[in-house]
């Protein structure tokens, strides 16, 4: 018996030892084969879309290799090699690394099987036993899973195969629509692939180009709206497309033959929302998955049991009759998928397996929900790349067409395994050199890149392309002197249609004319890239640790010293602030007849003043630190080692220049009256925010000089708290002090008023579908992210609570970026409760309002909490008003759906044409405001926060380092406003970069991090990780001091008094 077993452990043995063998062999294999082509112009991309950042490609069986065929939505075929026994997520994953498809879980594979019947290839199930006759099938990459909003489509890519999948369904007669539907659909189709309209050029085309059957009968229809878009691009008119497809009936549907009880024809199909059933073309009824208990499938016979209603005519099951038990588990198969990814949180988890028999199917969804894709990408744990549009003849400015390889393989080849995943990691690292020439914003620029959505971006008033090419480059740095790949890849530019975390300014909106991709230039043939700011990462600008650790000791150690120098910086960025409006704003005015000349001389008259004063200000300070630091007249001793005395003398020459201060209010209602019955000025306002030197709003410089006493009072009471009474300095300190506090105390009620009048028109700009927003009396509370639960399940909204009202809009992936007012409810006679219970969602609320109630889910409980402290408060201050607040909404209605309703956006030639004018409507430059960053963060902000905000602002000299680089660069650096910004030197007119911190967590390095250096605080958020060091403990305790008000939240209990409203 023992040598019976021994026999066998010993053939166990040979076996193994043969199948590690055949492992290799197919590996090494493997590693010589070519990689995939990028067809769509990109480069190599390690990562799979279907799996989180990290992790590796699920093992495969090795063993012969078999060719799959598969059509893409631009019509073009690629074979990819899998190995036999490789289940369909393989393929699936090949497919998505080819494109670069960040968002590949939307799409899935069709084929024909055995029986002619399209089916969907199972991703756990091997792929040769789903494709029997692989020479002979054409496996088709199509779009699966529709959103119920385009906008939850993050990336440009995702969104154009989406739009090839609307014009393929429009031409197979899948998506049916009017003429008038269909025409506008083309439309845009047109625009994105030839450009502006040009007549001749449109009849060739569509002569050339069948959209549609009978197309010719549309063409003037088509030519007219084609007329319209004029200076739209390629993105803008994908996006403008899903818009205007998204609301008809036959959108994503795929109908299914089916006979009711009664044996009626109908067909049925599956969507976001639930189940629907259909008569011919004509939606006749509808399931919402809220209502659907079981779903389930009995020979031919497919049944749905719904949840008990007494408000209901339905039975508690409802039975359909399909044609075969095949069609009918097929139809099964897909509504489970459509559930699980639109409905739960994560993927199921496996069924155990029986340990005798099983009952019933063993199918499960398998892949990424829709939630897990939006948190993903969100989390910006992946690199964008660029991609070519095939049919389309123009590109936008994230759509530049890479240089075609010299070979292109139409085989892509892909097998699993540890050796072949590092080797396609490094050659998808390897060769990302850029080529890259620029123009000024003068010179020309191509209509085609006149107003792409991700061209410029605004952190509060100021444009930036939003891209994270700093900490990329220094990684892609790091990696140069690698030796380059055999089969070169094509570099990218980063890029995101969401919020990045590193801003890099533009030239008032990038111009860029000749940009191209070269994967294999050296780094002295490389030009700078117009994205990657050559100051900030010009290696000559990093400094060595001995050079700051020499400057250091130079200069005085004591505390009252850099108290004394941050009057200094802070002033310097303050005179700045103030030429914003004494000589660019001034300078423009006088350029352009479009100002008033009562409007001009009220608010340069005012501001010139103040300029003039601080400015000898500044220098008697900066002679002072001279003094103290023993810069020049060092033979002196230490009389000039104080600044109270400056700092006493200037408070009371300030206080002349009160009457100026007051007429602030003035100026600010005056400029928005002026721009509201002006749209010359508005026009000219706008542009000029468009400007690099305009970083913030426009109306916000209009405040700083209130601002600035508040910051002159904190500054003199830290350092009274540091002075003993006997120091020399503290007589003339708490003077100053005393001076500054009547000044602040005089104008501080004045001063809220004009933040809450200046904040309400800060964000009137970031929303459509509003006339009324600024009234007497209204007091802005806070704004954030919020999940809205809906028949279409949780859907992003941003909801604004002000004390009279709460308003909830979706954002706008257009030129704007603004955010459309869905609806809103008036706080009078509201109730707020916790209902996650009730719900199954975490984080949830319910707010019951006199004719409508909603349900809404936080991010975290702490979100929860801030949002009903202050909902609460708001409703006891509504309550105390005199009544409901007046209609608000002036172009969209409210939305009065229940979250349980079951019906759907229904198509409208009203919503289609308001789509269109819509766009017209919108200013190009709102970007990235605080707005949008509460968007992409999913956080919240009060007014409490801005307030604080206002207080801790503060300029300096910092060090920086990123994660994965080696020195430290010196920058000047300005906090303000929820965000640094980051310039070479003081002396710079504009900031070169930006770092919104609204949800970064502000910590000390740990020992693993190696920083080994004093005064170093550390920025992270998620993946993106940053490290700051200061030149003292002071400043070190400043910093983090005023940036940890602004990464987390501040105490919400206030009193908001009703008896004093802010009358405008």
């Amino acid at each position: 018996m023992t040598q019976l077993i021994k026999k066998l452990c010993a053939g166990w043995k040979h076996k193994k030892e043969r199948y590690k063998k055949r492992v290799s062999l197919n590996m090494g294999e493997t590693e010589q084969r070519p990689t995939a082509g990028s067809r769509l112009g990109a480069q190599e991309n390690a990562g799979i879309s279907t799996l989180e950042h990290g992790q590796k490609p699920p093992m495969t069986p090795p063993g012969k290799l078999i060719s799959i065929k598969i059509q893409m939505l631009d019509d073009t075929q690629e074979t990819f090699d899998v190995p036999q026994r490789a289940p369909g997520k393989v393929l699936h994953d090949a497919v998505c690394n080819h494109l670069n498809l960040v968002e590949g879980d939307y799409f899935g594979l069709e084929f024909p099987d055995h029986k002619k019947m399209m089916v969907w290839l199972d991703l756990l199930k091997p792929v040769m036993k789903q494709i029997r006759r692989p020479k002979h099938v054409v496996v088709k990459f199509v779009v699966k899973f529709f959103p119920p909003d385009h906008a939850q489509l993050q990336e440009e890519l995702t969104r154009y195969l989406f739009a090839l999948q609307v014009k393929q369904d429009l031409a197979q007669g899948r998506l049916t629509c009017n003429d008038t539907s269909t025409a506008l659909l083309i439309s845009h189709i047109v625009q994105s692939e030839i450009g502006d309209f040009d007549e001749t050029i449109d009849r060739e085309h569509l002569a050339k180009n069948k959209y549609i059957p009978q197309q010719e009968a549309l063409e003037d229809k088509i030519m007219e709206f084609h007329r319209s878009h004029m200076g739209q691009t390629p993105a803008e008119s994908d996006f403008q497309l899903l818009e205007i497809a998204r609301r008809l009936e036959m959108y994503g549907i795929r109908l299914h033959p089916a006979k009711d009880r009664e044996g009626t024809k109908i067909n049925l199909a599956v969507a976001n929302t639930g189940i629907l059933v259909f008569q011919g073309h004509t939606k006749i009824n509808a399931f919402n998955w809220a209502k659907v208990r079981k779903l389930s499938f009995k020979r031919k016979r497919f049944l749905i049991k719904l949840r008990p209603d007494v408000n209901s005519s339905f039975q508690d099951t409802l039975e359909f009759l399909m044609a075969s038990r095949d069609f009918c588990k097929s139809f099964w198969k897909i509504c489970v998928e459509h559930h699980a990814f639109f409905r739960l949180f994560e993927e199921p988890k496996p069924k155990p397996k029986p340990v005798l028999f099983s009952r019933g199917s063993s199918f499960r969804f398998s892949g990424r929900t829709q939630k897990q894709v939006l948190d993903y990408v969100k989390e910006g744990g992946h690199k964008k790349v660029q991609f070519e549009r095939k049919h389309s003849k123009i590109h936008s400015i994230r759509s530049l067409t890479a240089q075609p390889s010299e070979q292109h393989t139409e085989s892509s080849s892909f097998a699993c395994g540890d050796d072949s995943d590092a080797a396609a990691v490094q050659s998808s690292r390897q060769g990302k050199e850029l080529k890259a020439s620029t123009e000024d914003t003068g010179q020309h620029k191509s209509p085609s890149l006149k107003k792409s959505p991700k061209e410029g971006r605004k952190v509060d008033g100021a444009v930036v392309s939003t891209v994270e090419e700093e900490e990329e480059a220094a990684k892609d740095r790091m990696q140069q002197n690698r030796p380059q790949s055999q089969q070169p890849s094509t570099g990218s530019l980063t890029g995101s249609p969401h919020l990045s975390e590193l801003s890099i300014n533009s030239q008032g909106g990038p111009s860029v004319a000749n940009m191209s991709l070269s994967p294999n230039l050296s780094p002295d043939a490389k030009q700078s890239s117009p994205l990657i700011s050559p100051l900030l990462n010009d290696p000559s600008c990093i400094r060595t640790e001995e050079e700051e650790d020499v400057k250091r000791k130079r200069f005085p150690t004591e505390k009252a010293y850099f108290i004394a120098k941050e009057v200094a910086t802070t002033e310097r960025t303050y005179l700045k602030d103030l030429e914003v409006i004494t000589s660019w704003f001034q300078s423009a005015v006088s350029k352009e007849d479009c100002m008033p000349e009562t409007l001009r001389n009220l608010i340069f008259s005012n501001f010139e003043p103040l300029h003039k004063f601080h400015t000898g200000f500044l220098k008697e300070i900066e002679q002072r630190l001279a003094l103290w630091e023993g810069r020049s007249n060092a033979h002196i001793k230490g009389d000039y080692q104080r600044i109270g005395d400056v700092m006493l003398k200037n408070i009371q020459s300030m206080k002349q220049l009160t009457i100026h201060l007051w007429k602030h209010n003035e100026i600010l209602i005056e400029l928005e009256n002026g721009i509201k019955n002006s749209r010359k000025l508005e026009t000219f306002c706008r542009d000029f925010e468009l400007q690099k030197v305009c970083y913030l709003p426009l109306n916000t410089f209009l405040l700083r000089p209130l601002h600035r006493l508040m910051h002159y009072k904190q500054i003199m009471e830290r350092l009274c708290k540091h002075y003993p009474p006997s120091h020399i300095d503290f007589r003339d300190s708490r003077a100053a002090l005393a001076e500054i506090s009547e000044m602040v105390a005089q104008l501080h009620g004045n001063m809220i008023k004009m933040e809450n009048f200046q904040k309400l028109h800060e964000l009137k700009k970031d929303l459509i579908g509003i006339d009324n927003l600024v009234i007497p009396g209204r007091e802005f509370i806070r704004l954030g992210s919020l999940s809205k639960l809906s028949g279409k399940g949780l859907q992003q909204r941003m909801f604004f609570l002000f004390n009279d009202i709460l308003l909830y809009t979706s954002r706008g992936l257009t030129a704007s970026n603004q955010f459309k007012v869905h609806g809103h409810l008036p706080l009078y006679g509201m109730t707020i409760e916790e209902s996650e219970e009730e719900w199954g969602v975490p984080h949830c609320l319910t707010l019951r309002g006199q004719h409508q109630s909603i349900v809404v889910a936080a991010s975290t409980r702490a979100e929860m909490d801030k949002w009903t402290e202050d909902v609460q408060m708001a409703i006891d201050l509504a309550e105390k008003s005199s009544g409901p607040a007046p209609e608000l909404l002036a172009s969209s209605p409210p939305d009065n759906k229940s979250p349980d309703e079951t019906t759907v956006d229904q198509e409208s030639e009203d919503d289609l044409s308001a789509s269109r004018t819509s766009l017209e409507r919108q200013s190009p430059h709102r970007g990235n405001t605080t707005v949008h960053v509460c968007w992409h963060r999913n956080t919240s902000v009060s007014m409490i926060d801005f307030s604080i905000a206002v207080e801790n602002q503060l300029s300096g000299n910092l060090l920086r380092k990123f994660k994965n680089s080696n020195g430290w660069q010196k920058l000047w650096v300005v906090f303000t406003n929820f965000c640094m910004f980051f310039y070479k030197s003081h002396q710079d007119n504009h900031p070169l970069a930006s770092l919104p911190l609204l949800g970064y967590s502000l910590t000390i390095p740990s020992e693993s991090e190696n920083i080994h250096k004093d005064y170093v605080f550390k920025l992270h958020f998620k993946s993106h990780v940053y490290y700051f060091r200061a030149e003292s403990e002071y400043t070190f305790e400043r910093w983090m001091e005023v940036i940890r008000s602004a990464t987390s939240s501040a105490s919400r209990t206030r009193a908001l008094s009703h008896k004093e409203p802010h009358a405008y």
